[in-house]
């Protein structure tokens, strides 16, 4: 009985130096929840537009996020990630493609990924597109910029209307002068 009474405090002796943690364990784990921190308040601070964007009988509306080391970086990719949306939201395509190469070992997992985005949207005309809302917060040392664009549709896009009839009037006055040639014909 003796034997055994000894043998279970070195046992518990070195279960506990076994799960304690050295300096570079402690870093490793601290940056990691460090990066979940970052996943954490870049949720709880979006805007509710950025899952839910209004509705409306004379607009489209999408929302994009993006984050970056550089503050007009942030904006520029939000808002080419909500034009791409709001393009294919009104029928469009927009040209994209990605390279993902990805390695696991026992380990670790090791990804690197690349994605080129193209915000051209030939099939629908985005004249008028604006910016409705536009929020930054800071990640680490990056800027994450939330932004929710308005697409106007009908009567209510304004910039679009007066662009088609600057097209009518310019096709007239074009036209004005073959129209009476063949007239004169």
């Amino acid at each position: 009985m003796k034997k055994i009474l000894l043998l279970v405090p070195i046992v518990a002796i070195l279960a506990a130096c076994g799960t304690t943690k050295d300096a570079y364990e402690k870093r490793a784990d601290n940056e990691r929840q460090r990066q979940e921190r970052y996943v954490e308040r870049a949720i709880d601070q979006a805007p509710k537009w950025m899952s839910n964007p209004p509705l409306s009988n004379s607009a489209v509306f999408e929302a994009g996020s993006a984050v970056s080391a550089d503050w007009s970086m942030a904006d520029i990719k939000a808002k080419a990630d909500a034009y791409g949306k709001i393009c294919m939201a009104a029928g469009g395509t927009v040209s994209q493609r990605t390279k993902i190469y990805r390695t696991d070992s026992e380990r670790a997992s090791t990804e690197f990924s690349e994605m080129a985005l193209r915000t051209s949207c030939r099939e629908v005309d985005l004249t008028g597109v604006e910016v409705k809302e536009i929020k930054r917060v800071s990640e680490g040392t990056r800027f994450r910029t939330y932004v929710l664009v308005a697409l106007p549709t009908g009567d209510a896009n304004i910039l679009r209307k007066a662009k088609e009839e600057a097209k009518q009037r310019q096709f007239a006055a074009g036209r004005q002068e073959q129209a009476f040639k063949e007239l004169d014909n």
